[in-house]
This record gives C-alpha cells, sequence and structure tokens, in this order.
C-alpha cells in the first residue's frame, strides 16, 4: 500500500468500501450518521475460542459457503494479504420451516486457518415478524458491533472492503450504492496485533450461539467485483500463478447440503479484473 492512502481523510477512506471496477457514488452521495452498538457474544458469528471455519474437509465447511484465497491452501503464507473487496445484492429471505433463520455476508481477511477474522458485512434473518437486515463489522475473537443506523433494505447493492494499512491496524468500510451512503469503522475498533493475514474470503455465512444457527432461505445471492491484495498483486479471486482459491459449499455434519457457490466468472473494466459468483440455498 502506498503511503500516501495514510493521509487521507477519514471521508476518503469511506471509499476503501468500494470494489474495484464499481464507479464511485454520485457527489451527492453522503457518509450516513451511525453510530456502533455491541453485538451480544451470545450470537457472536463464531462461537468463542472456536475455530472460525469450521471445517468438514477440503471444499466443505458447517458455517461458511463462497469463496476463500491464499497463497497456499494447505500452507498459507502470513502476512500476505493486505485487501478484500466484494459487493453484493441483499436478499429476500424467505420462511424454511423454522421460526428464526439466520444469514451473514461478508468480507473478510483471515479466518480460514487462523483464529482472526477482519469482517465487515451485512445481516438477513428470518423472524416471526419476517425479514430484519442490519450492518455490522467483527474484529474476532473481539466481540462484534452493528453499524445501527446504516440504510439496508432488500435489493440494495452493497459494496465492502477491508484494507490492512500497517501497525496491526485495518480499515474496514461498506458502501450502500443504492441509497447512496458509505461507513467507515473508526480504527480504534480495528486493531487486531496478531492477525496472520494469510487468506482473503468472500461468505455467505451461518452465525453462531451455542452452534451453527439455521440458515436463512436467501434463495440465489449474487456477488461481484470481488478482488484481493496478495503480496502486492491485486487481482480476481481466482488469480492462477499468484494464489489459490477454494470454493466452498455449506453442509451440515451429517452431509446435507446447505449451500453451495457457482463457478467463478471474472470480467475486466478499466484493466481491472474481478471475480463474481453465485451462491444457491438449499437448506437451513
Amino acid at each position: 500500500m502506498k503511503s500516501s492512502y495514510l493521509s487521507l481523510t477519514v471521508s476518503i477512506l469511506a471509499l476503501a468500501a468500494i470494489p474495484e471496477g464499481v464507479p464511485l457514488f454520485q457527489a451527492s452521495s453522503t457518509k450516513t450518521s451511525c453510530y456502533l452498538t455491541p453485538i451480544p457474544l451470545r450470537v457472536m458469528r463464531h462461537g468463542p475460542a472456536a475455530a472460525p471455519h469450521i471445517r468438514n474437509r477440503n471444499g466443505t465447511s458447517s458455517n461458511w459457503g463462497g469463496y476463500a484465497a491464499a497463497t497456499s491452501l494447505a500452507s498459507p503464507q502470513r502476512n500476505s494479504v493486505s485487501a478484500v473487496r466484494g459487493s453484493w445484492t441483499i436478499p429476500a429471505v424467505s420462511s424454511s420451516g423454522s421460526s428464526s433463520t439466520y444469514s451473514s455476508f461478508w468480507v473478510g481477511i483471515d479466518g480460514y486457518s487462523d483464529g482472526t477474522v477482519e469482517q465487515i458485512g451485512t445481516e438477513q434473518d428470518w423472524t416471526p415478524s419476517g425479514q430484519q437486515n442490519y450492518v455490522w463489522f467483527e474484529m474476532y475473537p473481539h466481540g462484534g458491533y452493528e453499524i445501527t443506523g446504516f440504510p439496508i433494505e432488500a435489493g440494495d447493492e452493497f459494496g465492502a472492503g477491508v484494507t490492512y494499512i500497517g501497525g496491526g491496524t485495518f480499515i474496514l468500510g461498506i458502501t450502500n450504492f443504492t441509497r447512496g451512503t458509505a461507513y467507515t469503522v473508526p480504527t480504534r475498533y480495528t486493531q487486531m496485533k496478531r492477525a496472520q493475514r494469510s487468506s482473503a474470503e468472500w461468505i455467505v455465512e451461518a452465525p453462531y450461539s451455542g452452534g451453527v444457527l439455521p440458515l436463512a432461505d436467501f434463495g440465489k445471492a449474487a456477488f461481484s467485483h470481488c478482488t484481493a491484495t496478495v503480496n502486492g498483486t491485486s487481482g480476481p479471486i481466482n488469480n492462477t500463478g499468484y494464489w489459490q482459491d477454494d470454493p466452498i459449499s455449506m453442509e451440515s455434519t451429517a452431509g446435507v447440503l446447505k449451500a453451495r457457490p457457482s463457478a467463478l466468472t471474472d470480467s475486466t473494466s478499466s484493466g481491472t479484473t474481478t471475480s463474481a459468483f453465485t451462491i444457491q440455498w438449499y437448506h437451513e
């Protein structure tokens, strides 16, 4: 990362949320006024003291569906990942039998094979009163925060990014392109000195609360404009020759398929190549 980045103003830091290849929002767009509400530990996205990524075997997970990238899936290089970006559309979730079901969409660094995750994303849950959405971030194993007041509705197009700026500090930003609003998490909340920075992720997750929670029926969700920066090189998820990628299907421990990502589709705009994929819900 260029040193001049550190001199940018807080308002410009919000643009870290915008995926490469996506136009910046219009000049009339504003940085939204929000406040941070701690998410109770009982509804953390990962179990306390548990591995963030509950791996069944290579390519399947009890709680993750989507993609991960690392220099080597078997032995990821530490201190290699410096940025991840992606965008997605907030899905309309529906009832699938249980009274309450849950889904977290996020991009992040770490967690694939280590014990921290620096992540930011959105929540789409089904409740007895219908769909509930909110925006959040988490520097696991520290507790997560809801970004209260950030606008979010089904159908909105979101972009998010996590960028390492040195000294154990990350920039976490998120943008609602549909509403023209953006938010950057204050850096006093984004310290993770022991982060290994060994992987990048684009994930749909079934959150954890005493166990993996039932996955909300989001139908088919779409991620796009996905990029990572690894060892100073930026590229799409499947940047062959620079790193490896793992398409992750979510399955129960009994082998019931819950969600599966599609193959990647790459596209190039203004010299930047990005990845897109969909992920299909199958079971809660």
